[in-house]
C-alpha cells in the first residue's frame, strides 16, 4: 500500500523542478506569425518615421510630462474611457469637427495642473514654426491628458508646468524611448483602489509592431506609449504579476477578488479621480479622422486585458492615436488588433521598466520580497490525484 509520506516527498521533490511552457499560459500566437522583426517587442512608438518624443520630469517631486510631436502631417482620433478625466482640446478631434491634424499630443503628471505643461509645447512649436495655418498666424493643434501622482512625493503643489512642456519639446527625439519612472510615468503608481497604502510603483512604457500585408507586399507600423496609474492590478498573459500589495507588503492582494468578497458598501469609499491610465498610439497607416477614433475604441482593448479593474470611476483612461499616412495600409481590423496588443505590452514594460521609490516597490522589489520557486499547481493536483488513486486501487484489493 502506498504511503501518503511517500506521495509528499514526491511532491516536493517535484517543486525543486521549475514548471516549464506546458504549465505556463502563453500568450497568443497570432502576431507572432505576421512579424518582421523578432517578436521581442523591444521597439518603441518613435519607430514611425516622422515622431519625435520628449520627457521632462521634476527633480523636486516624482511627477513630469511627456510630449509626442509629429514631425510630419498626423491625423489624430481619442477615446475617452475614464469617468474622471482631465483633458484639453480632445472635443476637436470629434469626427464632425473641422481640424483633423495636430502637431503634438500631451501626457502629463499633475491632475489639472499638469494641463499647463501644453501650454510650453504650443510655444516650442511656435518657435519651431509648426501649426495650424490660421489666417493671422500658426495656431499649434496640441491636445492633452493628465493622470492624478499628486499621493506620490512631500509636496502635492509641485507639478508640471509650462516650462515643463517647453523643455520636453525641446529636447524630443526620435531615438528609442526613455521608459520607467520617466515623463508623464515619473510619480505613476498601479493597485491603489483599496488604499495608496497598498500601491506599487508603475511608469511609462512603449513597444511597436510591423506587419505584412500578404496581399499588397507592404507594411504597416503600429507604436504604442502608454503612461500606467491605474487604479487596477497589471496582468501579463492573464497571471496577476503587479497591483495592490496585502498588507505586510509581500504579497499581492487581487484587487477583483478581494473586492468580489467584501460588502457593496466598501465601494462608496473609493476616491474618484486618483487614477488614470494615458496612452497614445502611432501608425503609419492611412486613417481617416473617424478610423482613427475607431482605432483608439479598440486599443481599449489592450488595457482591458492587462488592467483589471479598468475603466473604473476612479480613472480618467484616455487613448489618443495619431496617423501619418506613410503606409498604404488601412484595414483598421488589422490596425486595431495590432494597437490592442501594442498598448497591452507597453503596459507590461511600463511596470516592469519601472523603480521602486520609498513607500512604492516595483515588481522588482515585491518578487525579491517573496519565497519560493515557482511552481505549477496544476502540476501538483495532477500528480497527486495520480498518487491517490494508485492508493486507492491498491487498498480496494485487500
Amino acid at each position: 500500500m502506498l504511503r501518503i509520506d511517500i506521495i509528499l516527498i514526491l511532491i516536493f521533490y517535484l517543486r525543486t523542478f521549475p514548471c516549464e511552457a506546458p504549465c505556463e499560459e502563453k500568450h497568443s500566437t497570432e502576431f507572432k506569425q505576421t512579424l518582421i522583426e523578432d517578436d521581442s517587442y523591444n521597439g518603441s512608438i518613435t519607430d514611425i518615421d516622422g515622431i519625435l518624443v520628449g520627457h521632462s520630469s521634476k527633480a523636486e517631486r516624482l511627477t513630469g510630462c511627456t510630449v509626442i510631436i509629429c514631425n510630419t502631417t498626423c491625423t489624430a482620433g481619442v477615446d475617452v474611457r475614464g469617468a474622471a478625466p482631465g483633458t484639453r482640446e480632445t472635443d476637436l478631434l470629434d469626427p464632425i469637427n473641422a481640424i483633423s491634424n495636430v502637431n503634438a499630443i500631451v501626457l502629463s503628471g499633475g491632475s489639472v495642473f499638469g494641463l499647463d505643461s501644453a501650454s510650453g509645447v504650443v510655444q516650442c512649436l511656435v518657435e519651431k514654426k509648426m501649426g495650424h495655418p490660421a489666417r493671422d498666424r500658426l495656431v499649434p493643434i496640441v491636445p492633452a491628458a493628465v493622470l492624478y501622482d499628486l499621493s506620490v512625493g512631500n509636496d502635492s503643489f509641485i507639478v508640471p508646468d509650462a516650462q515643463s512642456g517647453y523643455s520636453a519639446c525641446m529636447t524630443a527625439d526620435n531615438g528609442p524611448v526613455a521608459e520607467g519612472n520617466v515623463g508623464a510615468g515619473s510619480g505613476a503608481s498601479i493597485g491603489k483602489i483599496l488604499s495608496i497604502n497598498n500601491a506599487m510603483k508603475a511608469g511609462l512604457g512603449s513597444t511597436s509592431i510591423t506587419v505584412r500585408d500578404a496581399i499588397t507586399n507592404a507594411t504597416v507600423t503600429v507604436g504604442a506609449l502608454v503612461a500606467v496609474n491605474a487604479a487596477g492590478d497589471i496582468y501579463k498573459n492573464g497571471k496577476l504579476i503587479a497591483g495592490a500589495q496585502t498588507p505586510d507588503g509581500k504579497h499581492l492582494l487581487n484587487t477583483v477578488q478581494y473586492l468580489l468578497s467584501m460588502s457593496p458598501n466598501i465601494y462608496d469609499n473609493f476616491p474618484v479621480g486618483t487614477a488614470t491610465t494615458l496612452a497614445c498610439i502611432v501608425t503609419d497607416a492611412t486613417l481617416t479622422k473617424a478610423q482613427a477614433k475607431k482605432i483608439s475604441q479598440m486599443a481599449h482593448d489592450g488595457f482591458a486585458r492587462a488592467i483589471n479593474p479598468v475603466h473604473t470611476m476612479l480613472d480618467g483612461d484616455v487613448i489618443f492615436t495619431l496617423a501619418t499616412g506613410a503606409s498604404p495600409v488601412s484595414n483598421i481590423n488589422l490596425i486595431g488588433m495590432m494597437a490592442a496588443e501594442t498598448v497591452e505590452r507597453a503596459i507590461i514594460r511600463a511596470v516592469e521598466k519601472a523603480t521602486g521609490v520609498s513607500r512604492f516597490p516595483s515588481i522588482h522589489e515585491l518578487n525579491s520580497n517573496s519565497t519560493g520557486q515557482k511552481t505549477c499547481v496544476s502540476c501538483y493536483y495532477i500528480i497527486l490525484s495520480f498518487f491517490l488513486y494508485l492508493n486507492s486501487c491498491q487498498e480496494a484489493k485487500y
